[in-house]
Order: C-alpha cells, then structure tokens, then sequence
C-alpha cells in the first residue's frame, strides 16, 4: 500500500490524496475510503471514491490559508494514513466558491460579487476532444461566466452519436438510423442495453473533471446537470439503489471543485418514473454528502419546481409562457424570494422547433429585461450548420449575433455599486432597476420602444446621465442635470439609460 499527495495547496484548491487499495470484488461498492481534514478553523469529513487501476482518492477543498491534518481511513486498507499540509492565500481569478448574497444575488467566497452570465452546452464533454478544445476556445473569450452541461450522454433531435465513453461498464444497445429532412432518428436494433450499474467507468468522469478544472482556469462556474429524459441508454431509469449509489460517486468526484454547481435534472417533470419523494430524497443526498454545500436547483419543462423548497438556493426556470419569460423576473422574485436564474429562455437560432428559434436581438431583449428585474440569464444558440454541431448541445464555435452584447451587459452589471440590481417602479412603459445597496445607481430600458425623449426628476443633487445603446455597445455621456430634466433620446430600439450621482464618478 502507498499513498500520495503535494505538500501545498492554493485556498479554495483542491486537495488530493491517491492511495493504493484493494481491487478484488467491485471496488466501487465493497470499499470505503473517508478522509478527515482538521485545521485552526475548519473540520471536514469527506467520503473518497475508486478511480480505477487500484488507486482511491480522497478530494478536499480548504476554506483557510493555514496549516492542515489529515487521516484516511478505509475498509481498501488496513491502517490509518496521516499527513499535513499547507495553505497558502487565493489569488489571482480564484476568488472562491460562488453563494447565495442577501436574498437575490450571488458573491464569491472572497465578497466578490457574482453575476451569473450563462451558457448552455449540454453534451459538449461528450463530444470528440478536438470539439471539446474548440469549445473552450471559444469560451476563452469571456462571454459567459457559467455553462449547463450532462453528466450523461443526450439523446435528442440533432444529438443521436454516441459519446466517446459512457458513465458505466458494459455496452450500449446497437442503434439503426432513419434519415428525415433535417436529423437522424435512431431506433435500436437490440433494445437491450448492457449496463452494470454499481460499475462505473472512470474515464467518463476523468474527463468531466478535466472540463470542470479547464472552465475553472477560465472563471466560470460548471452547472452540472445530473439526470435529464433525452436518454436511449437507460441512465434515466435506474432504481432508487443505483441513482443514490451514482449521486454520492458525484460528490466524492466534483464537490471538492470550487466552481461546481449542482442542477438535479433538466426538465424533471419529463422523468415520469420519478416523483416528488424521489427528487426529495436525492436532494436529501446532496445535503448530506457534500460538505461545502454547492449551489443546488432544478430545472423544469412545463410545471415548476417548488422553488420555496429549503435545500434548493436558487431557482432555475424555464420559460412557460410563449410570450413571456424575463417580464416575470420580478414575480418571481416575490413569489420564491432566492435568487432568480432564466436557464433556458428561449435560444438565439433557427431550428424549426419553438425553443431555438429566436433572434440574438430578441435574446438580448430577454436579458436586459430580466437582469433590470432583479435576475439573471443563459444564453442558448441553435443554428443548424453544415458539419450538424450546434452549440446548445455540441458547443464549438457561436455564429449567433448576442454572444458579444451579451459580454457588454456582464461588463456593465460587473460595474454595479454594492452587490446586484432591485426592479423598482418609476415610470409604467419602461424596466427601471437600482442598485440594491441603495447607491444613487439606476439604470432604465427601454427595449422595442424608442422614444426621442424622456423626462425624469432624480432629485436636486446634480446626477449624470448616459445613453447606453445595448446592441451597439456604446455609452454616450448625455450630461449632468438637476432635479426634472428632458433626457434626450436617439429614437431608436433597444435603448438604455444610466443615471449616477455626479459625486459618485471617479472622474
């Protein structure tokens, strides 16, 4: 038996200990391996998992820069292991785990504020590396700051290739395509998947960490998706034993990341062999076993989630309304009081389903509204190209014309005194919201409306007003004015008004 792990680590990092154990039998489930890590102020117990070839690791993300203790223990061994190690300060873009800040709002470990900025990709780790890498590239670009991704393959309209491995040991029924005008349908030819269930496959996850730590260098956090219905393999049907057993490997795996969230499913009212009681209890799991407590949600198709649930920190919403989705952010608000997340609110695209079919001045339109009332946005893109990989499942390369605006928005949300915007009421044909720590800070949008002026009284301290246009990305100072004033306006659509005390402004 042997055991390794560095001397030092980062705050906020993860720390890994590799021992070598017993692999007779099914490693996954006949052993155990815990780790207990002790400083001035921290005490955590964390359970470690099998990773294949005889090694068991036990992960470990430390909260203070200081000296640490270590003892593992397990029934892969016969004695205890112990050992310490040092912590040094965070610096650079780790800023530590994103939380829940006040009601709304989000803020790094560190009191950075946070605002989710999202994407989604969701089988973009299941695609052939080169894709993968191309996926990060463009992500580099520092348009989203949070991606929604599967931990199991997909298996839906334009996403019907298998993934490059598979969550668990055994083999996958074989498959017969059917061509239509614009995708394959797949129907298998031996209905019978091949799955040992209390087996799984470590490099399916290998390379998911491998993604969680490469968006990690990135600064953006992973929205893990853990179960979801579009699923020819049975991954969305395994018994209550399996799916507990698969939860708790999960934790022992990506918890220790400090950029994880956690997403129990995407649209949970699809899986109709799971209830209420079911979802409850593999909350219940998460809670329980992930001793930093990650962000936790779940995602809905037709009816929501009870969102007012207590192990859930945020919601995590899909449009109802065909019409209408970001203009009820601030209902949402009121009605769930957690922070206010549209992970799906239609995408910038033009598939011939519903969903993915929007102009990127549309999905613009939808963020700027939803950010003004209080919440926040992902975005999604679903052009068809020649070569079939489409970013909402496969990620690679956007074509789409919001990636852009959608970065100017983060840069100006980024700029907010304190920490997040309140919707607030001024005017009745305009979004209105202000800056939550109560800083002389608003900002106006006015959306498909272009008025050629408008007239505001800010008080009798002398404020300053610009014209910020959201597609074009520009801020045009407009002046510095005294209680009522006419603010003039270039009459055109998509417009935007930033109003600050004049004191305020560094310059």
């Amino acid at each position: 038996m042997s055991f390794s792990y560095s001397n030092q680590v980062e705050q906020w990092d993860v720390f890994e200990i590799a021992v070598t154990g017993r692999c007779d039998g099914n490693p996954f489930t006949d052993y155990s391996v815990w780790g207990e890590f002790s400083s001035k102020n921290e005490t955590c117990r964390t359970q470690g998992f099998y990773d294949g070839d005889g090694i068991y690791r036990v992960r470990f993300m430390p909260s203070f820069p200081e000296e640490y203790t270590f003892i593992i223990t397990g029934s892969c061994f016969t004695a205890p292991l112990t050992g310490s190690f040092s912590v040094s300060p965070a610096h650079g873009k780790n800023h530590g785990p994103v939380r829940i800040c006040g009601d709304f709002h989000f803020a790094y470990a560190d009191g950075t504020p946070y605002y989710p900025v999202g994407t989604t990709c969701y089988a973009w780790t299941h695609q052939p590396y080169e894709l993968q890498t191309k996926t990060l590239e463009t992500l580099s670009h520092g348009y989203f700051n949070k991606i929604r991704f599967c931990v199991f393959p997909k298996h839906y309209d334009f996403n019907f290739a298998d993934p490059i491995t598979f969550p668990y040991e055994g083999t996958p029924c074989s498959v017969a395509g059917i061509c239509h005008d614009n995708f394959m349908e797949f129907k298998p030819d031996n209905p019978e998947n091949r799955w040992d269930f209390k087996r799984f496959c470590p490099q399916h996850f290998q390379n998911i960490e491998q993604r969680i730590q490469d968006l990690m260098a990135l600064g953006i956090e992973a929205d893990i998706i853990v179960m979801h219905p579009y699923d020819r393999w049975g991954f969305s049907e395994m018994s209550a034993e399996e799916d507990d057993l698969y939860i708790r490997y999960l934790i022992s795996r990506f918890a220790a990341y400090r950029n994880v969230w956690w997403s129990l499913a995407n649209e949970y009212d699809l899986m109709k062999k799971k209830t209420t009681a079911d979802w409850e209890r593999i909350a219940s799991i998460f809670c329980q076993y992930d001793p930093y407590r990650r962000l936790r949600s779940i995602h809905n198709c037709f009816g929501f989630y009870d969102y007012s649930a207590p192990w859930i920190t945020h919601c995590c919403i899909q449009r109802q309304d065909v019409y209408k989705c970001a203009e009820l952010t601030d209902e949402y608000r009121a009605r769930y009081r957690k922070p206010v997340i549209l992970d799906e609110i239609c995408y910038e695209g033009n598939l011939p389903h519903g969903w993915g079919n929007i102009s990127g001045q549309e999905l613009v339109r939808r963020f700027w509204e939803a950010s003004l009332r209080g919440g926040y946005c992902s975005h999604g893109e679903t052009y068809l190209s020649e070569d079939g990989v489409i970013w909402w499942s496969h990620g690679g390369k956007l074509h789409g014309e919001s990636q852009d605006r959608i970065r100017f928005l983060r840069s100006l949300l980024e700029e907010t005194p304190g920490n997040g915007l309140k919707p607030i009421k001024r005017n009745w044909d305009d979004v209105c919201a202000a800056a939550e720590n109560g800083a002389f800070y608003y900002l106006l949008y006015f959306g498909r409306s272009r008025p050629s002026y408008r007239e505001y009284d800010f008080g009798p301290k002398p404020y300053t007003v610009e014209l910020i246009d959201t597609w074009n990305m520009t801020i045009t100072a407009l002046g510095t004015f005294c209680g009522k004033a006419k603010i003039p306006m270039p009459g055109r659509e998509y417009m935007a008004l930033r109003v600050r005390e004049k004191d305020s402004l560094s310059h």
